[in-house]
């Protein structure tokens, strides 16, 4: 079999290296060093060379797609998002899109809204991982907080020349950076405005192209109005996987819009429609507390005790008062419950 030329031929001559040149008292050890030296050089030379071969050893900017990110993404919606139908119909979609797409026009920008713990970071957290293994780790993924990163209102000049230069500075080394902004809904309002120049259509900013990145924001603000949609539904007898997009996206942007409290308050980010798509997370049913509970059972690797798990989703709050349909913390204290019943 013929051995092709590169990083793999210079490997397999590095490991003969010894076996070709004899005992190691026949050879001069400066000289046996050397040719070793030189050998891994070479091997170094050639997998440097070969991008998906260096890539399996260091971190690499996703430079095209890779249809592995939109399966993965896929895979683990499915089986670790609970109650969301428009929430993975809508993020798959958008995501395989717009990594499909070789000539974008803009930077993909998503702002997911709901009550706590129906999902919203969990679902940043698998859009992270599904591009870069190492998920909200890696180097290319930039995750903010309002409320630790910006939390001063008399600073927020200087915020924005700091959060301008930060995604200058890694679009410039990664254009498939990924940013996730939390707490839209706690950010003082203006201060990711400053940012809509990079969300825009422009081919290029100061020789740099935005068209490549992805920019996630994640707010409570329009929550409200999608639990009033979900009740509407319900009351009319409808299930709310009746829900539509339509239903809500319309009524979400404009409640964010018109909210004082929001980051996105009378945000040009809305008004000039740079976000592609407002992502409703519906609040979340007994029903679905319960798959939270029994999937973070098993990943903990504990047989599932059904008095146990009905216990704790018993014992969550839901609303409205009479009808106690929607748990008012999703599944978000699921995790320290489930360390108060099991001596783990």
């Amino acid at each position: 079999m013929k051995l092709r030329r590169g990083p793999l031929r210079a490997a397999l001559g590095l490991a003969l290296l010894p076996l070709l040149l004899g005992p190691a008292s026949a050879v001069e050890p400066i000289s046996l060093g050397l040719a070793i030296a030189g050998a891994a050089a070479s091997a170094l030379t050639g997998i440097i060379s070969y991008p998906r071969l260096y890539c399996y050893f260091r971190e690499c900017c996703l430079q095209q797609h890779d249809r592995r990110v939109v399966a993965a993404l896929q895979d683990n919606l499915d089986k670790k998002l609970f109650g969301q139908h428009l929430v993975n119909k809508v993020v798959v979609k958008a995501v395989k899109g717009f990594l499909n797409n070789s000539n974008a026009k803009k930077p993909l920008a998503l702002s997911l809204h709901g009550w706590t713990g129906t999902g919203k970071n969990f679902v940043s957290k698998i859009i992270a991982e599904s591009i870069y293994k190492r998920g909200l780790q890696s180097k290319y993924v930039h995750q903010f907080v309002a409320t630790l990163h910006f939390p001063h209102a008399q600073s927020i000049n200087l915020y924005k020349d700091q959060l301008q230069s930060w995604i200058r500075g890694n679009v410039s080394i990664c254009p498939r950076s990924l940013f996730i902004f939390d707490e839209m809904d706690k950010m003082h309002a203006g201060l990711i405005d400053s940012i809509k120049p990079f969300l825009d259509y422009y081919e290029l900013l100061d020789g740099v192209s935005y068209r490549k990145a992805i920019f996630i924001f994640l707010s409570n603000a329009g929550a409200e109005k999608i639990t009033e949609v979900a009740l509407d539904f319900w009351r009319n007898g409808k299930t709310r996987e009746d829900i539509q997009l339509a239903d809500v996206e319309n009524a979400l942007s404009v409640s964010v819009f018109n909210n004082k409290n929001s980051g996105f308050w009378h945000s040009p980010l809305i008004d000039k429609n740079l976000i592609d798509y407002f992502v409703p997370f519906l609040p979340l049913e007994y029903k679905h507390v319960k798959m939270c509970v029994r999937v973070e059972i098993e990943s903990r690797g504990y047989v599932v005790d059904e008095e146990i798990l009905t216990r704790i989703a018993n014992e969550m709050t839901y609303f409205p008062r009479e009808e106690r349909i929607y748990s008012d913390k999703g599944c978000k204290t699921v995790d320290s419950k489930l360390d108060y019943y099991y001596d783990f």
